[in-house]
């Protein structure tokens, strides 16, 4: 996931750039560049060594870099193979450009990465036939999955599209320091307490903070980032029973912008941008400009390279007000590349339990596989820059409270529209909330053909 711009989500499960495994870290356009087939890379002379490339958004934990160095074991144990990594900090540029490159059938990686906000339109009539089903390649044990998990990935007839990578049990991330200046308790269960099964109390704490606030900081870092946080937790999100985009009458989505809406007008945020280009929200991390972040598990990677070592130890992790899933990907094999029997088993054994484990013991994103979610290797799992935060409990705890809401092929989008052409327009530029939902309305009507 991990949660992307639009993600990990995985709402905007956009993570960040850690991923150097081999990597190319690119633009989209650089991305269209970097992952289309090369033949003369692949004809290593010599023993038939082959390029295996691995398209991604955000922070999966793969690499050999700050990863679980999950390449270079698979390349110990392949010598005929070479992995190489392309990255995408914003999952919707992501997103766009895999769309792009599926249409030309040119251009893609041997494995793509893709986005639980997108896997309905991925699994659609359009794109449906544009995939390898795993579920007939051999090598993955589509039992070992949350059953839940398998089946967004599962098309109209049957065929599997998409092995997960993790899911994005949500909990809530907090400075302690900051906490204990603005004179709020900074013990994990009495922070909870707070605002324990109401995203209104979230709120009121967020007003003790800004009473007592250390100069130049904010309770939460971005009113998008709340909005994605709020409706991970609700049942009906953009969709309706049927899978039918109907995010106008879904009172997930209007509990969500309301939440948000009243976290940008009392100035509770630090008005970020979440996965920004120019890195402001990266830069925060690193000078406390925030007290709290929505924290779905892949976050944690997040802070940890952002806030960097000098603040190591002064993060901490709360249950969030209500449980609830933001991000989780899945690994796909396009059926155009020249190497999908290779990729297929590569993806197999990237998502396979044992890997998911290696994974979250680096990077903390949880796992979709039940046997590793449930394992003490998770159940007693802590990350280092969380001290002896007992992370893994936190986060199973709240996977378990997790109930998938249905999805249609539109919920990436329209949930972008609805944070980066709504929400933020509220907390930048102060316009009028009725003002950004009409405007938001406007872009559905005009850019999404239902």
């Amino acid at each position: 996931m991990r949660t992307s711009s639009s993600r990990r989500g995985r709402g905007r499960r956009t993570a960040s750039s850690t991923l150097v495994a081999a990597v190319a870290l690119a633009t989209g356009t650089a991305l269209l560049a970097g992952c289309a087939g090369d033949d003369g890379a692949d004809s290593a002379a010599g023993g038939g060594q082959i390029t295996l490339r691995v398209g991604t958004f955000g922070s999966f934990g793969y690499d050999n870099t700050t990863g679980a160095k999950l390449y270079a074991e698979y390349e110990k144990s392949h010598p005929h193979i070479k992995i190489e990594e392309s990255n995408v900090a914003d999952g919707q540029k992501y997103w766009d450009t895999l769309k792009l490159r599926l249409s030309r059938d040119s251009g893609l990686a041997d494995i793509q990465a893709l986005e639980v906000g997108y896997i309905a339109e991925a699994t659609g009539p359009a794109m449906a036939g544009k995939w390898v089903d795993l579920g007939t390649t051999g090598g993955a044990d589509l039992g070992a999955f949350l059953g839940w998990k398998v089946k967004q990935a599962t098309t109209a007839d049957g065929k599997v599209i998409g092995l997960g990578t993790d899911i994005g049990p949500m909990a809530i991330c907090y400075n302690k320091d900051l906490f204990a200046q603005a004179k709020l308790p900074t013990e994990r269960s009495e922070v909870a307490k707070l605002w324990e099964g109401d995203w209104a109390k979230f709120l009121a704490a967020g007003e003790t903070y800004r009473k007592n606030a250390p100069a130049g900081t904010a309770f939460h870092d971005s009113a998008s980032g709340l909005f994605n946080a709020v409706i991970s937790s609700e049942p009906v999100q953009y969709a309706n029973a049927k899978g039918e985009l109907d995010y106008e009458n879904s009172p997930g989505v209007k509990k969500a912008w309301d939440t948000a809406v009243a976290a940008a007008k009392g100035e509770l945020t630090a008005k970020l941008r979440q996965f920004d280009e120019k890195g402001t929200w990266n830069a925060a991390f690193k000078n406390s400009r925030f007290a709290t972040v929505a924290c779905p598990s892949w976050m944690t990677g997040i802070i940890k390279e952002q806030a960097g070592p000098e603040n190591q130890g002064k993060w901490d992790i709360a249950a969030p007000p209500v449980a609830g899933n933001w991000g989780g990907a899945f690994l796909a094999v396009p059926k155009s590349g020249k190497h999908a029997k290779e990729a297929a088993e590569l993806a197999a054994w990237l998502t396979a339990p044992a890997q998911h484990a290696k994974v979250f013991g680096v990077n903390g994103n949880i796992p979709s596989s039940k046997d590793t979610l449930t394992s003490p290797t998770v159940q007693e799992a802590k990350l280092p820059y969380f001290g002896d935060t007992p992370v893994g409990r936190i986060y199973s705890q709240a996977a378990a409270g997790i109930t998938p809401a249905p999805i249609s092929r539109w919920d990436g989008q329209v949930k972008t529209f609805l944070t980066d052409n709504g929400i933020l327009d509220i907390e930048q530029r102060g316009t009028d909330p009725a003002k950004a939902w009409e405007n938001v309305r406007k872009l559905v009507q005009d850019k999404i053909d239902r």
